[in-house]
């Protein structure tokens, strides 16, 4: 299952920096995960200071 972001999102980009596929870009309101690209690595999440990520 792919990952998803939360509204807990900062938009600090610090997920996308570090997806190894780059399936997380920049949405309107907060950060958003390509849910067909996503390899469920769990990175995004690792990286996360505010735990926005999380599987779906």
């Amino acid at each position: 299952m792919a990952y998803i972001i939360s509204d807990e999102c900062i938009s600090c980009g610090a997920c996308a920096a570090e997806c190894p596929v780059e399936a997380i870009s920049e949405g309107d309101a907060k950060y958003v995960i390509d849910a067909d690209k996503c390899i469920d690595c769990g990175t995004c999440a690792d990286t996360c200071p505010v735990g926005a990520p999380a599987a779906e």
